[in-house]
């Protein structure tokens, strides 16, 4: 299953390192049976030019002479090694999976948080996200558009593109099924070779 929303957030993140000067990116979208995960990385070296450490914010100033502040969250260990003049790399990485197969069970949303932070003495940075889960009932399938519309707890619906042909057989209106949405931002600051 590819979705639009699978590709736009990937691109969106994507488009986030834009402001930057010519950022390196890359797009992969994979799939398997009943799944679809696009990645995003955005790569660029900078030069730290300010740090704020109350507010935990470090400036940022690219190659084109553009100055970026970001905030570094308290879930990014090692803060302190950063200093003023260090030249670094920063890498953005948001993957985003969907996967659809039948369920039981209410209608319901559970949401969980994914986080990991750099281990001690290592660079700063980290993984946040977060995994939604969603029993949900099928009101239409649309096999010409390759689509199934879900219908959630809250009443809402949406529409969920499904390429694979084998995947969408299995589903039929009526079906109590089970959604799950992954997305992840990791940041990793690391020295940029010649400094």
């Amino acid at each position: 299953m590819k979705g639009t929303t699978v590709l736009a957030a990937a691109v969106m993140m994507v488009a986030t390192a834009s402001a930057w000067a010519q950022p390196e990116t890359r797009v992969d979208v994979t799939q398997s049976a009943g799944q679809a995960t696009a990645t995003g990385t955005a790569k660029m070296t900078a030069k730290i030019v300010k740090i704020d450490a109350p507010t935990r914010t470090v400036s940022l100033k690219s190659g084109d002479g553009k100055v970026v502040d970001i905030v570094v969250g308290p879930e990014a260990r090692n803060f302190e090694q950063l200093k003023v003049g260090d030249t670094v790399t920063i890498e953005y990485r948001e993957a985003l999976t969907m996967s659809l197969k039948k369920g039981s069970g209410p209608l319901a949303m559970n949401e969980r948080e994914i986080s990991d932070r750099a281990a001690p003495g290592a660079k700063p940075g980290g993984t946040v996200g977060r995994e939604v889960t969603v029993t949900a009932d099928v009101v239409a399938v649309n096999t010409s558009a390759k689509t199934v519309t879900l219908k959630g707890p809250k009443g809402r619906t949406v529409d969920l593109v499904v390429d694979d042909p084998e995947r969408l057989k299995g589903i039929k209106k009526g079906d109590r099924v089970e959604a799950v949405y992954t997305e992840a931002i990791a940041v990793s600051v690391q020295p940029a070779t010649g400094k």
